[in-house]
């Protein structure tokens, strides 16, 4: 977009001084994201164009976002530093709608830092404890929200866009992926009985994140603690297990997640007890025995859940994940089930990290 689009666009929201500049931050692989930088004394901004292809909702999510920030507000001693606050446009809506694109303005938060991976104890004990601050912050909202992607870590919603692709094999793989349906297969059952605990309110649902990598975590750069979430656009309600689960699937893999050799693919057992001692520093308190139950188990839960995804895709013909060649999905498919093994094999190691974290 030009400068002056953009300008037209941002002039539309409640900004404080007058626009100096617009420039693109980051490489927006789902949102466009440009800061927009003011004259003076005033606040910078964070300017997104929303997809709308991914989420369908956008008032909805800026509805989620606005009220989970808002709460947060209530309870942290620096408001306007500890949580994103969402600027309303001139018109009271919390989003502008341009030629069927959705923008909306966030203000900018200085003088913090952040990281693109989490590749140490030490950072991985802080991104539990961003993740851990942010739910247990949420631990008593009891607002509905929006569910802005449907079936989200739902694995019987799963199940179901699975059989109906099985059933169709549009491109003809499944003839040649007896193996690979088999590890999805021989675990459908342990996963929707998880799932049920969920659906019968055993296991408690709460706000959740839901996209929980480290670069979603800022830090005070001053202290180097942890200042706050952003990217709230997939706030939803949920089991908290998913959260923790799917900072387990990325965090703790020795190797890419689409990793041709799989020998480099592994579960750091040291990366889990450091991401663990990070959430429970800060989420113990507030949860219920059922859920310190499956949290171990949530990381398999979510790389579980992972491997079905690439798989059906794959035999669906690479229709949702971008690939970069023809067996690119399958190669995830690989990588995450090796992932999972992993997982598999040090569970009862996992589960007494947990235990010995929650009762110490």
């Amino acid at each position: 977009m030009t400068q002056e689009q953009l300008f037209t666009i941002a002039e539309q929201f409640e900004l404080e001084g007058k626009i100096e500049t617009i420039k693109p931050l980051g490489e927006g692989f789902i949102n466009d994201t440009f800061v927009v930088k003011t004259e003076g004394d005033a606040p910078n901004y964070i300017l997104q164009r929303k997809n709308h292809v991914v989420f369908p909702d956008v008032p909805g999510m800026m509805d989620n976002i606005k009220a989970v920030t808002e709460h947060i507000k209530q309870k942290v001693a620096d408001p306007m530093r500890e949580t994103l606050t969402v600027i309303p446009a001139k018109d009271g809506k919390l989003y502008v709608e341009v030629e069927g694109n959705f923008w909306a303005v966030c203000l900018f938060i200085p003088e913090t830092s952040s990281f693109d991976r989490a590749d140490s104890p030490e950072l991985a004990y802080q991104g539990g404890v961003g993740i851990g601050r942010f739910q247990a912050l949420l631990a008593d909202f009891d607002k509905p929200l929006n569910e802005t992607i449907k079936g989200f870590h739902n694995i019987r919603w799963r199940f179901q866009q699975w059989d109906e692709t099985i059933a169709a094999d549009p491109v003809g793989r499944v003839k040649d992926l007896q193996e690979e349906i088999s590890w999805v297969e021989s675990r459908r059952k342990e996963m929707l009985d998880f799932w049920s605990l969920v659906e019968d309110g055993t296991i408690p649902t709460h706000v959740t994140h839901n996209d929980t990598k480290i670069s979603n975590i800022l830090f005070d750069k001053a202290s180097g603690n942890v200042l706050c979430a952003i990217d709230l656009d997939t706030v939803m309600s949920s089991t908290s297990l998913n959260d923790f689960g799917d900072a387990i699937r990325s965090y703790t893999n020795t190797g890419a997640e689409d990793d041709k050799n799989l020998d480099n693919v592994e579960m750091s057992i040291e990366m889990f007890k450091a991401y663990a001692e990070g959430y429970l520093s800060q989420q113990k308190a507030t949860m219920v025995q059922s859920e310190l139950d499956y949290l171990a188990f949530s990381g398999r839960y979510i790389t579980f859940e992972q491997v079905l995804r690439f798989l059906m895709d794959y035999i669906d013909g690479d229709k949702y994940y971008k690939t970069a060649y023809p067996e690119h999905n399958l190669v995830r498919t690989h990588a995450q089930y090796k992932l999972l093994q992993s997982m598999e094999r040090q569970y009862d190691e996992m589960k007494a990290i947990v235990k010995a974290i929650a009762e110490a």
